[in-house]
């Protein structure tokens, strides 16, 4: 799967990893309403492909994303968006009300900042580079966080760091990022794109339907009542149950896997 060299949006595969770029070098990958269409479909396409297990997200060149374009909106490039903010419905940055049934990755070089970041928020997993910066630049021109930024930032690192970063809007490095954990890993700059395309290649040969259920279990329970999320992670727990998944590995540990601090899925060899 490869998308015409000018597309703003470029994707490929490698195996059961989807890489889904952002390709607007002029604007540092900066977001107008078509990039935005494109991304959402884009992901929805990945969430779709029987094939594909984990994606990646990231920016070409030398930014993750600069956030909305404000050269666009400026000259009235607005596109019609649901104010109520249902879930799965277009966000002005694309995907970010999207709730996929895959985790994604975003790797992070030079700037993720302003909606940008709330891209990265969007991602369960963030590897940044070693030089990389976040930050809710928006801030500085009265742009409001609307792609779901002032729910997942608390959620990611508590209110009162997320308090100073979104009244602030001062930048953030790498180092902090990792320490407060809004990083996941951070990579020598020029290695963030490797580094996640290896993790999600990991990811992928795990039991799928086991990792999604207990991915969306975590997702679902921030809206529940403790009973309630009980409840929904025994039913993916059965679910997978129901698969195989579970008699699979615990064959492949009664016969020797994962022994002697071996990690890694079950061998087919087990089956």
């Amino acid at each position: 799967m490869n998308s015409p060299s000018d597309a703003p949006i470029q994707i490929r595969k490698e195996g059961p990893v989807t890489v889904i770029s952002l390709h607007r070098p002029q604007r540092r990958n900066a977001v107008d309403s078509l990039t935005a269409k494109l991304l959402f479909d884009a992901f929805h396409a990945f969430d779709q492909d029987s094939s594909a297990s984990v994606a990646v997200l990231t920016g070409d060149g030398d930014s993750f994303c600069a956030g909305a374009d404000l050269k666009a909106v400026a000259s009235g490039d607005l596109h019609t968006l649901d104010p109520t903010g249902g879930q799965n419905t277009l966000g002005p940055m694309g995907p970010t009300r999207m709730t996929l049934t895959k985790p994604v990755i975003a790797a992070i070089e030079g700037h993720a900042v302003a909606g940008g970041m709330e891209l990265a928020l969007w991602a369960d997993l963030r590897i940044m580079a070693d030089n990389a910066v976040m930050g809710i630049y928006c801030r500085r021109f009265g742009v409001p966080l609307v792609d779901m930024g002032t729910i997942r930032l608390p959620r990611l690192i508590g209110q009162s760091r997320a308090m100073d970063l979104i009244l602030t809007g001062r930048p953030v490095h790498a180092e902090e990022a990792l320490a407060i954990g809004l990083a996941n890993r951070v990579v020598p700059a020029g290695q963030a794109l490797q580094a996640a395309i290896q993790m999600a290649q990991t990811l992928a040969e795990f039991p799928q339907t086991c990792m999604r259920n207990d991915r969306l279990s975590v997702l679902a329970q921030w809206s529940l009542t403790t009973d309630e999320a009980i409840a929904n992670e025994m039913r993916g727990g059965l679910q997978v149950m129901a698969t195989g998944e579970t008699q699979h590995g615990a064959k492949a540990f009664s016969q020797g896997a994962g022994r002697h601090g071996q990690f890694g899925p079950p061998s087919s060899e087990t089956r």
